[in-house]
């Protein structure tokens, strides 16, 4: 890849979960003008000791490996792996989908989240409110498709990421 094609990368993040952690990280971003896409984090072990933060951001291969390297040099942080470059991995979201209609619009609102496999978790007369999960370009999708039929309003994660296979971070 040359140093000026910009390319999306999903980094996975294994830190200390301490106080001060997650904004040392956004301060990484901000401070150096990158652009943070999607940002998720939670604790990932059984003593709450360990969160994994997962961040998709974008740019030139040169800006990535900044991004990581500055990423690996902050205190706190166990791992940092870049999902995009290292083989195999699953990308995917929640989100939360308010759709507000009536009458045949209900119904193909009603249609549409059969067919993209979302689940109705809340009805009234007025509205629905779907869950969905799977990639960006799913739920992307699924939201264009909605707006004609009374999109109201969209609540999502953020990307989580995890390596395909026995690898991990």
């Amino acid at each position: 890849m040359s140093d000026t094609h910009i390319r999306n990368a999903t980094i996975a993040v294994l830190v200390e979960n301490e106080s001060g952690v997650l904004a040392r990280v956004i301060g990484l971003f901000s401070g150096r003008g990158y652009n943070i896409d999607s940002l998720t984090v939670a604790p990932v072990d059984d003593t709450g000791r360990l969160s994994r933060i997962t961040v998709v951001t974008s740019g030139t291969d040169m800006v990535i490996e900044q991004i990581k390297a500055q990423l690996d040099r902050l205190v706190p942080v166990h791992k940092v792996s870049d999902l995009s470059l290292e083989g195999p991995h699953l990308t995917r979201e929640l989100a939360l989908i308010k759709v507000s209609g009536q009458g045949d619009h209900r119904v193909e609102a009603l249609r549409l989240a059969d067919a993209f496999r979302a689940r109705v978790v809340d009805a009234t007369t007025e509205s629905f409110i779907f869950e969905m999960t799977g990639n960006a370009e799913k739920i992307d999708a699924f939201c264009a498709l909605m707006k004609p039929l009374g999109l109201a309003e969209v609540c999502r994660t953020g990307a989580v990421a995890m390596a395909r296979g026995a690898r991990g971070i």
